[in-house]
């Protein structure tokens, strides 16, 4: 069967609804591609978009949704509370079906060759695709942000993969890679103190010396008057949901706040929500076969 491979990709707008549409317009246009969700934030000021295809459709998806973006967003107008470095940040590829990692790391260097050359955006690789050890972590890569990138770029640490050595003059820079699925996590708290969110976030990051492959940032949603944990959890297979939540909840405890509600950014794998319901409801011997819908459905999709 013909291989399957997600890209989650990451645009520096979250608040034009007009722009949004145009921008994920050229996605849905693209042949081959199937938009499976997106969302955005205004405080983040950015937004998640994903979408699953056959390799060469998936590439040209990623292409024409980057040269979208680089048309409508000017990063020096851009701000926001997520990291951000280019008006199309991040594109990571992720092998779904009857595809392998070494499939999206040869992906993540053909989109961004072809970002590169024909966009005039510098583009780095990251993840599994890294051509630098120290740019596997994708925090490393977008270090200062693009006003920082702007002063560093073209420096031996901070030299593109592909482009041009010297960031583009409205859509900055772009991270390309590949990488395992990852959940997209966010814990807002009763409290809008945004100094116990950065503690709180410190705490559970991995890079701080908390849980492993876990990324967490503290953020202060204006708009509700509350403070976030904003995650990206790299890999659930070794650090689960349940616990994130739980060890998040217990560094809140410490500073007298607790936690007012979770959001999942984009898609999560079936298992790893099947994993924290089955923590939460203390269930022995759960099967996948218990789910009525896994018995209804075979994997087809067929009756």
């Amino acid at each position: 069967m013909e291989k399957v491979i997600e890209s989650v990709i990451n645009f520096s707008e979250g608040r034009d609804e007009s722009k949004i549409e145009q921008i994920i317009g050229e996605l849905k246009k693209t042949r081959g591609v199937k938009v499976l969700d997106y969302s955005h934030d205004e405080d983040h000021n950015r937004c998640v978009v994903t979408f699953i295809g056959d390799p060469e459709s998936v590439i040209e998806g990623a292409y024409n949704l980057t040269a979208k973006a680089a048309e409508l967003i000017d990063m020096e107008k851009h701000a926001g509370g997520h990291p951000r470095m280019g008006a199309t940040d991040v594109i990571p590829f992720v092998p779904i079906f009857n595809a392998t990692m070494e499939d999206c790391i040869d992906l993540a260097k053909k989109a961004g060759k072809k970002i590169g050359e024909n966009l005039e955006i510098p583009v780095f690789l990251y993840g599994e695709a890294a051509t630098k050890p120290e740019n596997s972590n994708l925090a490393n890569v977008r270090k200062g942000e693009y006003e920082g990138l702007k002063e560093t770029i073209g420096t031996p640490e901070k030299t593109p993969d592909f482009g041009p050595a010297k960031m583009h003059p409205s859509a900055g820079a772009a991270a390309v890679g590949a990488r395992k699925p990852l959940v997209a996590y966010n814990v807002n708290l009763h409290s809008n103190d945004l100094n116990v969110a950065k503690k709180i976030a410190n705490a559970v990051r991995e890079k701080k010396g908390g849980l492993k492959n876990v990324k967490a940032i503290g953020l202060k949603l204006e708009d509700r008057d509350q403070v976030q944990i904003s995650m990206n959890l790299v890999d659930c297979e070794i650090t689960p949901i349940h616990r994130v939540v739980e060890l998040i909840k217990a560094e809140a405890a410490r500073y007298g706040v607790s936690v007012a509600e979770s959001e999942l950014i984009g898609l999560c794998p079936q298992k790893y929500l099947i994993e924290t319901a089955c923590h939460y409801l203390q269930l022995n011997d759960f099967s996948d076969n218990q789910i009525i819908e896994n018995q209804v459905f075979f994997e087809d999709g067929e009756k």
